[in-house]
């Protein structure tokens, strides 16, 4: 499981949204072709738009396996300890399930006439996707091949308890295809550990590394800060602790907590202390430069890699790919729109016996607020964004929506200006003066949101 990072985040791939949907299932004896019908309407808007379009975006597959062992106290994404929900949701189901949902989309694809490409990554997120056995991993992996194929070299990535894989378990992944695996580690303290509800030990990371390198698979984990009561100096150990497993790539999570938690509800009542924005800013500090010190470069404002080892799939979000979600709460991007599966397992799984997609909701994104997305997602990397590209897609956006549009000249003009600004407070640099690329610096990481505020603001949205 992940926390949420130091600032401004995307919406996580497993949660529901606001109510915006253009449909919402419909109860009824008809209901699945009812729904069916609905569903082909839209994707044949977006065909429409896909074929508009002169290059095809990359395509990513996404798996929620939305089981856990035990909820962590933290935790608010769509996971349950159960191991049987209903409508044949179970864990021992849930492989089959998620092939008929992959299945279904891919079929809603050819039937809108949406191009498909190969998929260039594939990921199972949770909950706890190491809770299933491989061979079920496996099934599903081997759907992707079957359904949309995989590019050469696809990159294929599970999180993993470190509970819960062993030494054969990461042999049998590898064979199949898995090039990569990321460990939920969060921190190498006890007592930390402890405090977040975590049943593993640093040994079991450590073995679930050596097992991954061993088979030729790349590592990765994903530490937590700012959990009550965590010292400085334990998070430092943790980070270093993290150092010494050799991996090229380290995720670095600021615990948020919502109050329907278990650990929300003890900070409510007083019984623990809550996380302190300063406290989480130094701790970001701190990791950003021991990182950075051992051969780390940070290319998203939670996530740092070494030797160019990267998360293409996490990538892929930031850089506005399209994705086919798959499993309870999963979300889906296909051009404009955005999809999002139900989320209780048992009523997903009741939809797909239905016949069609288990879609709780979509939306369509409009021009404009395609202009927010692509400010909001590109300030969070280190590559940058182009101001100069950004305004042009603005301008582009206000002409369709018949909104009177201002003089490009004046708007460059104007974003100059924020860009000498922004420098001058520290929280940019310009990485290249003609396109007006920026990047946040670290400064601008942590007052991230007000950097994508104020970039909005000059933009006129």
């Amino acid at each position: 499981m992940k926390g949420e990072p130091v600032t401004n985040d995307r919406s996580n791939d497993t949660n529901d949204t606001n109510d915006t949907s253009s449909f919402r299932p419909v109860a009824s004896a008809n209901a699945g072709s009812i729904m069916r019908a609905r569903q082909l309407e839209l994707g044949r808007a977006v065909a429409q738009d896909s074929r508009e379009r002169s290059h095809p975006r990359p395509f990513e597959v996404y798996f929620h396996v939305p089981f856990c062992l035990r909820r962590c106290g933290y935790c608010d994404f769509n996971t349950y300890t159960a191991t049987d929900l209903g409508e044949g949701a179970s864990r021992g189901n849930f492989a089959n399930l998620a092939v008929q949902d992959a299945i279904k989309l891919r079929r809603w694809q050819d039937d809108a006439g949406i191009p498909t490409v190969p998929a260039s990554t594939v990921f199972f997120g949770g909950g706890t996707p190491t809770i299933l056995p491989a061979k079920d991993l496996i099934k599903m992996l081997d759907t992707v091949r079957s359904v949309w194929g995989l590019e050469p070299g696809a990159e294929v990535t599970t999180e993993a308890n470190p509970d819960t894989v062993d030494d054969r378990y990461i042999a049998t992944l590898a064979e199949a295809g898995f090039t990569r695996i990321s460990f939920g580690m969060q921190s190498a303290v006890p007592q930390v550990l402890r405090t977040l509800d975590r049943t593993h030990s640093q040994a079991n990371v450590v073995a679930g590394v050596a097992a991954a390198e061993k088979y030729g698979l790349r590592s990765s984990v994903d530490l937590i800060y700012g959990a009550p009561g965590e010292s400085v100096d334990q998070w430092c150990t943790s980070v270093e602790a993290a150092l010494d497993l050799g991996v090229n790539h380290i995720s670095a999570y600021a615990l948020t907590l919502e109050p329907t938690t278990k650990m929300g509800r003890l900070v409510s009542s007083g019984r623990l202390a809550s996380p302190d924005d300063d406290d989480e800013a130094t701790k970001y500090e701190m990791v950003d430069s021991l990182l950075s010190t051992a051969g780390f470069e940070w290319y998203e404002i939670s996530n740092w890699a070494r030797n160019g080892e990267v998360s293409r799939h996490n990538l892929g979000y930031w850089r506005n790919a399209e994705w086919a979600g798959i499993g309870p709460g999963a979300h889906s991007h296909y051009g404009d729109m955005r999809a999002w599966d139900t989320k209780h397992p048992r009523m997903w799984a009741k939809q797909l016996h239905s016949g069609y997609i288990p879609w709780s909701g979509t939306e369509r994104v409009n021009a404009v607020e395609s202009v927010e997305e692509t400010v909001m997602l590109g300030l969070r990397l280190h590559e940058g964004l182009s101001l100069r590209k950004v305004s042009e897609q603005r301008r582009k956006a206000q002409n369709e929506d018949a909104v009177a549009s201002s003089d490009l000249g004046t708007q460059i003009a104007a974003l100059r200006g924020l860009v000498g600004e922004l420098s001058s407070e520290g929280l940019v640099e310009v990485v290249d003066a003609e396109s007006l690329r920026i990047r946040p610096t670290l400064h601008g990481r942590l007052l991230n949101d007000l950097v994508i505020e104020r970039v909005l603001d000059a933009m006129g949205n």
